[in-house]
């Protein structure tokens, strides 16, 4: 089953994400990205990646002031490279199939009151990460 997490930067507590920082986004992304750099920024300053971890695992990545979009991520090093993503930005990603967000205990407190209960908190690894959105963790929110 194919799914699609999103990633958001929230701060203190409002119910509305920030947009993300494209430039940092770049820098983490870039080294990853196997698709065609000409095709990277798109004319409206969306920023598209294909991206393949070392041991082959891939996700396709968009980004814009809303957020970030993680298309199909294969099971694997992948999420180590969303783990690093999430982490370096500050921000959280949305699990699509609990319809809950994960992330490091610092960014819980900058979530809306209402998404703060339901946060999945882990240690922002790519095992952690692959773990909580393929179902194999039974982490309770915390």
């Amino acid at each position: 089953m194919s799914y699609s997490p999103s990633i958001y930067k929230f701060v203190d507590g409002g119910d509305v994400p920030v947009p993300p920082d494209m430039e940092l986004v770049r820098a983490v992304l870039e080294p990853h990205n196997v698709g065609d750099p000409q095709s990277t920024v798109s004319e409206d300053g969306t920023l598209r990646f294909w991206l393949r971890a070392p041991d082959g695992s891939e996700a396709e990545i968009s980004a814009d002031e809303t957020g970030i979009l993680v298309e199909r991520p294969q099971a694997g090093r992948v999420f180590a490279i969303l783990a690093d993503l999430v982490a370096a930005l500050g921000a959280v990603i949305f699990d699509p199939r609990t319809g809950r967000v994960v992330c490091r205990a610092e960014e819980r407190t900058g979530l809306p009151a209402d998404m703060q209960e339901e946060a999945v908190v882990i240690d922002m690894t790519g095992d952690a990460l692959e773990a909580v959105l393929s179902g194999t963790s039974h982490q309770e929110p915390r």
